[in-house]
């Protein structure tokens, strides 16, 4: 803070000689007309005034100077411009201002003015990629992370500032001590309004000191109309794909046409998928921490940031496995989530490929509000195969998803089980048996019937029909009786003469698990309605067995009209005879029970002849006790 009030003091126009900051050697390169110098700061002894008295602090700094004959001279109008600029933008890829003066020095009859800006100690990128001496892989990597640092300046300035740089190039970038890429040079900075055609900025006032090799068209031929219809990151986009041509290039791009040679950029996937199918096994040589602290976050960041392909989530997975779960859960799990947001279909795929890897580690919310809704777009994406994957993935995902009626309702909107494919018709049938315990009972109603039953088992493709009768019996539990009989077994019993002999012999245990349903339903209303003996009578010898034990007796009942029988004390009591309670059980049993009407007229008929007879003879024993 202390410099940073110094240097507004200093800016009024104070001397060289005050700045508070020896000048040292040169660097051979800096951007445009400036002159970029060591240096160290200087300390102020505590009794002496500000401007007066200083010594060597020795902390390291660097100077940026820019000389110009008159105060009135482009250069240094700009200048001032970047000096405002870096004073007020911060960003961590930004370079630091520490201070700034303007000083001007008499020689002979002209005079001359200079800027000086102080900032954190840095070297032009150019120098620092010598002194490296990175080759292969490893310069190429430290390149990707340097350029993502540069990247993410530019968007700062472009989406958070609305401001444009101008010209970013490899001399606009420098290196601290610890290797981190700033962005500077901000003569030529300025404001973007795209809606205001009167907008006169230092980039239109000051574009003559931007190399032509690196004017966009629109800015080379000075369509500013253009320019202001662009985008805000239209002009910088060119910069950044300027400074990856120099940087892998290692050469100053000198004209345009040369950015049409792209060889030395590296840009083959082939080799990126090679690489990362590879890193698994590589990983295996090099000691376990290494590979957990260091490399698999740089993983994570490649995928996060799109500069992995696709085989790098499976080399992501595989590194991850040796984490401990809560490990796993904060060091993969949120990558993977990020991922789902992505629209390049490899990673989608390879997402839900692998989801059994990982499902266990996310939590009911996490796919509820994160993952289910960009996974929910496979149902009805073009790619077959994208489909079917993302039926597979809800075997996993259905248990913690916390909308399954949605979900199984979008089953039904979406018409995957009416694709194309037959496949995917299939696997949306045994989805649906899988996950029926999972929805509630009016989805289940709407959903499971008509899919199986009214779908399924009409499908043209044999193993969608055997998985319809699968899934059938799988949810059994979940059906009526009424159900059963009416809308399930008219449609099974078709497909026991199948021409696909599997098919068959799924049709025939379908028939026999429903009719086993139907006689348990069956016992259940006998015992209900009867109890115990007499059902356990019926069921186990048939009605049949039971009305000719019913001849004898209605023949005993004959023969006992003129005979002292229980049955005249009975009637006298006005009860009814245990022969009387027995037929009207049974004929209330006759009318409950689906037999066919023939059968029930016949029966209904030799029980009230049999009641009849039984109700004469109490009648006839009742009269004569009463004589």
């Amino acid at each position: 803070m202390l410099k940073f009030l110094k240097g507004v003091v200093a800016g009024s126009g104070a001397g060289v000689k005050d700045l508070p900051y020896n000048i040292g050697e040169p660097y051979s390169s800096a951007w445009g007309s400036w002159t970029h110098s060591r240096g160290t700061s200087k300390a102020i002894h505590p009794s002496s005034s500000l401007s007066s008295s200083f010594s060597d602090d020795g902390s390291a700094v660097s100077v940026f100077s820019l000389s110009g004959s008159n105060a009135n001279d482009g250069h240094l109008a700009a200048g001032r411009n970047g000096v405002k600029r870096l004073r007020t933008v911060r960003h961590p890829n930004i370079l630091s201002f520490l201070h700034s003066t303007e000083a001007e020095t008499f020689d002979g009859s002209s005079a001359k003015v200079t800027i000086y800006i102080v900032t954190e100690p840095v070297m032009p990128l150019k120098e620092k990629v010598k002194e490296l001496g990175l080759e292969g892989t490893q310069r190429d990597e430290y390149y990707a992370w340097g350029l993502h640092r540069i990247a993410k300046a530019v968007s700062f300035l472009n989406n958070d500032c609305k401001l444009v740089h101008g010209n970013v190039c490899l001399e606009s970038v420098v290196v601290t001590q610890t290797l981190d890429w700033k962005l500077h040079a901000f003569d030529v900075l300025s404001e973007y309004d795209g809606n205001n055609e009167a907008v006169t900025g230092p980039m239109l006032q000051y574009e003559w000191l931007i190399g032509s090799q690196y004017k966009p068209m629109e800015l080379a031929k000075s369509d500013w109309a253009a320019i202001r219809k662009s985008p805000p990151w239209a002009i910088d986009s060119w910069g950044l794909g300027c400074l990856i041509y120099e940087l892998f290039s290692g050469v100053k791009l000198s004209k345009t046409e040369e950015l049409r040679n792209t060889a030395s950029i590296p840009k083959d996937s082939v080799e990126k998928d090679t690489f990362f199918r590879k890193l698994p096994n590589l990983a295996e040589q090099l000691p376990r921490q290494i590979v957990l602290k260091k490399l698999l976050p740089l993983l994570a960041s490649a995928l996060e940031f799109g500069s992995a392909a696709a085989p790098a989530l499976t080399a992501l997975l595989k590194l991850g496995a040796w984490l401990s779960a809560d490990e796993f859960s904060i060091k993969v799990v949120p990558t993977i989530v990020k991922l789902f947001a992505s629209n390049d279909r490899a990673i989608r795929v390879g997402l839900l490929q692998h989801i059994d890897q990982y499902g266990e580690a996310l939590s009911a919310q996490t796919i509820d509000e994160q993952v289910y809704p960009h996974v929910a777009t496979g149902f009805t994406d073009t790619s077959a195969f994208l489909r079917e994957m993302t039926l597979k993935s809800m075997l996993v995902l259905a248990p913690k998803v916390l909308r399954l009626r949605a979900f199984s309702l979008s089953l039904q909107s979406q018409s995957v089980h009416i694709d194309d494919e037959p496949a995917i018709r299939t696997n949306t049938t045994i989805l649906l048996g899988n996950i029926a315990s999972l929805l509630n009972e009016g989805t289940r109603k709407r959903v499971l019937l008509n899919a199986f039953a009214g779908r399924a088992l009409r499908d043209q493709f044999s193993p969608a029909r055997g998985a319809g009768l699968v899934a059938l019996c799988a949810t059994s539990s979940y059906y009526e009786v009424t159900e059963v009989a009416t809308k399930i077994l008219p449609v099974v019993v078709v497909l026991t003469l199948d021409p696909d002999s599997d098919v068959r012999s799924k049709a025939f245990q379908t028939v026999d698990q429903f009719l086993q349903m139907m006689r348990q339903y069956h016992e259940k209303v006998v015992e209900a309605l009867f109890g115990v003996w007499p059902s356990a009578f019926l069921i186990e010898y048939g009605l049949g067995t039971f009305f000719n034990c019913l001849e004898p007796m209605r023949s005993s009942v004959e023969e006992a009209k003129d005979m002292a029988s229980p049955l005249d004390t009975n009637k006298a009591k006005g009860m009814a005879s245990p022969l009387d309670q027995l037929t009207q059980i049974l004929l209330q049993f006759l009318k409950l029970s689906p037999i066919s009407t023939a059968f029930l007229d016949a029966s209904e008929s030799t029980l009230r002849s049999c009641h009849e007879s039984n109700f004469s003879q109490g009648s006839s024993l009742s009269a004569t006790s009463s004589n």
